[in-house]
C-alpha cells in the first residue's frame, strides 16, 4: 500500500507540474487546482509511502509537531496568495517554481507530522494531528471563502483563458476561491477525523 500510494502520489505531482501549467498559466484557477493538488492530493500520498520509512525526514524531529507544521502551511499558503507574488509567479518560470517547491515541502511536512513519523510515540502525534489536519481544514476554508467572496479582483484585470474557457479575472478568482474551499475543507476535515477515529480504534496498551 504504501509503495502504491509513494508511485501514485509522484505521478500526480509529475502531471500538475508538468501537464497542467501548460494550459492556461494566467489562470488563477488552473493555479489553484495545482497548489491544491500538490499539498492535498500529491502530499498526503507520498507522505503515506514515506511515513516511518528512512526517507521521513521528520521521524528523528520530536519538536516538529503538526501544530507546527500546519502554522508553517498558513504562512506559506497565505504569503503566496499576497497580490504581488502571485503576479510574480505568473510572471517569472523561477519563482513559480519556488512557490511550488515550498508548497511541496510544507505539504509534506504537514502530512508527515500528522502520520506519525517515528514508531516511538506516533499514536499521540496521530492525535495531535487531528488538531493539527482541523486547523489547516479552517485557515484553508477561510482563505478560500475570502477569496470566493472578495467583491472585486485581487489579481488583474481584463480576461483570461481557464481550461478553454474565457473568464473574466474576477469570476476566475472566485472559481479559484471555491476550488480551495471545497478541496480544502473536505481533504484536510477526512483526514483529521481518519486519523480521530484510527486513535479511537487502537488497541489499548497491556497493562
Amino acid at each position: 500500500m504504501r509503495k502504491t500510494a509513494l508511485i501514485t502520489g509522484v505521478i500526480l505531482l509529475f502531471v500538475l507540474w508538468t501537464v497542467l501549467p501548460l494550459a492556461d498559466r494566467a489562470s488563477f484557477t488552473v493555479h489553484m487546482i495545482a497548489h491544491m493538488g500538490v499539498v492535498a492530493g500529491a502530499a498526503p500520498l507520498i507522505a503515506i509511502g514515506l511515513s516511518g520509512m528512512r526517507f521521513d525526514f521528520l521521524s528523528n524531529l520530536p519538536w516538529f509537531t503538526p501544530l507546527t507544521a500546519s502554522l508553517i502551511e498558513l504562512f506559506a499558503v497565505w504569503i503566496w496568495h499576497i497580490p504581488a507574488l502571485r503576479a510574480l509567479s505568473e510572471t517569472w518560470s523561477l519563482i513559480a517554481v519556488l512557490e511550488q517547491l515550498i508548497f511541496l515541502g510544507a505539504g509534506l511536512a504537514l502530512w508527515l507530522s500528522c502520520l506519525g513519523g517515528a514508531t516511538t510515540g506516533r499514536e499521540e502525534r496521530r492525535l495531535a494531528g487531528t488538531f493539527g489536519l482541523l486547523f489547516t481544514s479552517m485557515h484553508m476554508t477561510l482563505l478560500g471563502a475570502l477569496l470566493a467572496l472578495s467583491p472585486r479582483s485581487l489579481y488583474g484585470d481584463g480576461e483570461v483563458s481557464c481550461l478553454g474557457v474565457i473568464l473574466s479575472a474576477a469570476v476566475d478568482q472566485q472559481a479559484g476561491g471555491v476550488v480551495m474551499l471545497l478541496v480544502g475543507a473536505a481533504v484536510y476535515l477526512a483526514g483529521g477525523v481518519a486519523l480521530l477515529a484510527r486513535t479511537l480504534n487502537a488497541p489499548l496498551p497491556d497493562r
